[in-house]
Formats: structure tokens, C-alpha cells, sequence
């Protein structure tokens, strides 16, 4: 008899979430809404004109569709409660509660946690008044990194080149630069060496490792300009052991886990783990509580067929513990295409022309982040637009063929860094 399809909730409308309807399409048992979802979702699932903040409606039409298994994408709903709500209606979320999420709501909540820990990190100051500043600075060693407590879209990490420029920053998010997300602040000591983008599923202190990847954030080749919510990834990261996964597990993921179980608001979902791996080993620079973007553009293709769809769900239900996640021996690269004035001032509303036929041969295909339909043209919408995602036998080839698929887009200004896997380094 033929097993009944699981109906699954997708929430959020970027290329993440399209990344995630697309590894879930690879299942033949499943069921797909998005909500809201994009041009792309509309292609794999029924997309559903709900915004992705308003939990009242999203748990709504969870339980109107009878959803088994509802998997966010933006940390935002996390924080506004989603998985507490739908818990209360008695359907599984592969998120974690509001209390849990404050692991990324909160950076000062993060690093007080993992501080009490011991989890090998950067030093860090808060930082709440102005009257603080020049006295840290004073004695600070070198110039400190600058990140906002609260929640900004990515935008909340800055690289200040000079102390000046780290004191006007620093004075200026204070002055609600970024509204009460910047109202606390962190100085914390520049780390130096590779980053690198780690991913568990987790349910309580039971966790396994998903595919890792390697994130670049800044806008221009050579990790130069402003820093941007990523202009693409590769997965595997070209520098990750598995040695080195199996310690940032051990001394930073498992003793979080095992301190929000004891709290009574244990962690139900994806974690994110981004660390800086430096001459003296791993340093934790930040938890998210949901897979990253791009970098689930990167990591989902390399999963076997179906595999995304039973994590997540055994995720939910509490099933990790017999857990194996079967994953593909290729890599992929996932190349950013955003509209001009990314990041500070994004345009909108370009016609995109896509040249079917050349996207084709490249053997790339598209990841819809900031896109609609208006009259069957596919308009821009947001900073970062398209992503180009690619996986072949080798990283030098799926760089080639990602780039040959980003040749075929074309809108005003289009943006894109040329070295998305070329230059693994950072500083």
C-alpha cells in the first residue's frame, strides 16, 4: 500500500526556503506548502499569501492544511514564538521555542551562555552606555569587531579599520543606528583565519552534523567592502576536518545543548555554528538558530534524495538518537546575484531576463531570493535577487559551472563578487 505523503509547512519567501522546498521535493511521499514563498516555491509547492511574521496565521493554515511537520526559515518567526504556538496546537515544528531562539535573538544572551561554559571564543565587552566607550578603547588591544545584541538582518556586524571609525560606529548604533537592536552592544576581539559555516540537528542534547560550508560575507572580491548577508558559499568547506567538526561538537554545541536543556528551554531545530578557525583552533563567533543563507543554497543539494525531509522531520519528533544522514560525495557552489545598491540601498522592481536555454547547458539552475511575477515578467525585490547553484565531482568545476549559469541572468546593476570558492581566506 502506498505510504500517505507528509504535508509540510515551509515558512519564509527567500532563496533559503527555496533551497529547502526543492530538497524536500526530492521525496516522493511529500506534500508542499510555502509560505509565502516566491516565483521559485510557486514552481515545487503551493505557496500561501500569508506573511512569514504572522504566526497566528501560519499556525492557522497548519492546521487547516493538517500539516505534519512545519520547518521555518527566518530566524524572525522563531523569535516571535511560532514553534511555542504550534506546539499548543499539537503539530510538530523543526524550530525551537521563543526562549531557545534568544541564542541568536540575543548576541549578549549567546555569549553569556557559552562564556559560562568555557566555549572557546573571542573576547568580548558589552557595552550599553556611550560614557563606556573611550575607557574600553583605551586599553583595547588592536580594534575590535562591533556587533548589535539584537536581531538586523544580517546587518548587525561591523569591521571598523581604525578605533575612530569603531568609536563613531559604536556611538551611532547606541544613538538607535539600528533601532533597540543596537541599544547593547559587543565589542569583541578580530579573530584571524578561515571562517566556516557548521550546521547540527538538534533535539534536546541529541545532535548530528549536516554538510559544512564556507560563507562569503563582504560585498566585493578579496573580501572587500561592506559586510552583506553572504554573496555565496561552497559546501564542503575546503579547510573542515572532520576531526575539527568533531570538536567544535564537543566543546561548543553539545555543552550549549545540554545548558538549555538544564534551563527547562531545550533546542528543538537547525543550528547554525559559525566559528573562526584560527592557529590555536576553532573560536565560536556566532550561533543561528535555522540554516543559514546562502549556505543552504550550498548544503542542501549535497544531501541524498528524501533525506532532507525524514532530518527534519525526525528533528521534530524527537528521533535523532538512531539517526544516519545519508549525503552525496560532490561539491557545490552557490553564487549571489543582487541588485544595485546592495547592501545599503537596494533597487527594485528590474526586469530580469533569463537566457533559458544557456542556464540550461551551464548545468546550474536558480534559487529565487528577491523575485515576483508582475504580468508573467519576473521583477527584483530585494538586495540579494537570484542565487546560482551548481554541484559537480569537483569545486573547480561547480565554480565553473556556476558562473557560467550566473551569465545567463541579466537585470540593471546586477552585482556579483567573481571569486566564490577562488579565495578561501579570510582576515
Amino acid at each position: 500500500m502506498r505510504q500517505p505523503p507528509n504535508r509540510v509547512l515551509v515558512v519564509g519567501s527567500g532563496g533559503r526556503e527555496h533551497a529547502m522546498v526543492r530538497a524536500l521535493r526530492t521525496s516522493p511521499f511529500v506534500e508542499l506548502f510555502c509560505a509565502p514563498g516566491n516565483p521559485g516555491t510557486a514552481e515545487l509547492a503551493t505557496n500561501l499569501a500569508i506573511p512569514s511574521n504572522d504566526v497566528g496565521a501560519l499556525v492557522a493554515a497548519a492546521s487547516a492544511h493538517q500539516i505534519d511537520v512545519v520547518i521555518p526559515g527566518p530566524e524572525s518567526v522563531l523569535v516571535r514564538g511560532i514553534a511555542d504556538a504550534l506546539q499548543r496546537r499539537g503539530i510538530a515544528c523543526c524550530g525551537p521555542t521563543q526562549a531557545a531562539s534568544q541564542l541568536e535573538a540575543s548576541k549578549v544572551f549567546m555569549r553569556q551562555l557559552t562564556t559560562s561554559l568555557q566555549v572557546p571564543a573571542p573576547r568580548s565587552v558589552l557595552i550599553t552606555e556611550r560614557a563606556q566607550l573611550a575607557s574600553v578603547l583605551a586599553t583595547w588591544e588592536g580594534v575590535p569587531v562591533i556587533k548589535a545584541d539584537g536581531l538586523a538582518g544580517g546587518k548587525g556586524v561591523f569591521l571598523p579599520d581604525h578605533k575612530v571609525e569603531c568609536l563613531q560606529v559604536a556611538e551611532s548604533l547606541l544613538g538607535g543606528l539600528l533601532g533597540e537592536a543596537g541599544r547593547r552592544i559587543l565589542l569583541e576581539e578580530r579573530l584571524y583565519g578561515e571562517e566556516a559555516s557548521l550546521f547540527f540537528a538538534c533535539h534536546g542534547s541529541c545532535c548530528i552534523a549536516l554538510p559544512h560550508a564556507r560563507d562569503h560575507k563582504q560585498l566585493h572580491e578579496e573580501n572587500r567592502g561592506p559586510n552583506t548577508g553572504g554573496m555565496g558559499a561552497v559546501s564542503p568547506h575546503p579547510s573542515l576536518s572532520p576531526g575539527t567538526v568533531a570538536q567544535v561538537k564537543q566543546l561548543m554545541v553539545l555543552p550549549t545543548l545540554r545548558a538549555l536543556e538544564a534551563r527547562g528551554t531545550p533546542f528543538v531545530g537547525l543550528l547554525f555554528v559559525g566559528v573562526m578557525l584560527t592557529a590555536q583552533g576553532p573560536r565560536l563567533l556566532e550561533f543561528n538558530v535555522r540554516l543559514g543563507d546562502p549556505e543552504a543554497e550550498a548544503i542542501l543539494p549535497r544531501l541524498a534524495d528524501g533525506e532532507f525531509l525524514r532530518l527534519c522531520t525526525a528533528t521534530a519528533n524527537d528521533q535523532l538518537a538512531e539517526f544516519s544522514l545519508a549525503s552525496l560525495e560532490r561539491s557545490t557552489c552557490a553564487v549571489v546575484l543582487a541588485s544595485a545598491g546592495y547592501p545599503q540601498c537596494p533597487q527594485v522592481g528590474d526586469p530580469i531576463t533569463i537566457d533559458e536555454r544557456a542556464l540550461a547547458q551551464s548545468g546550474a539552475w536558480l534559487l529565487h531570493n528577491g523575485t515576483c511575477r508582475i504580468g508573467g515578467s519576473l521583477q527584483t525585490t530585494g538586495g540579494r535577487v537570484l542565487t546560482v547553484v551548481a554541484a559537480a565531482d569537483s569545486l573547480s568545476q561547480a565554480i565553473t559551472q556556476s558562473y557560467r549559469g550566473a551569465a545567463a541572468i541579466h537585470f540593471p546593476g546586477m552585482q556579483l563578487r567573481q571569486d566564490i570558492g577562488r579565495l578561501i581566506s579570510a582576515g
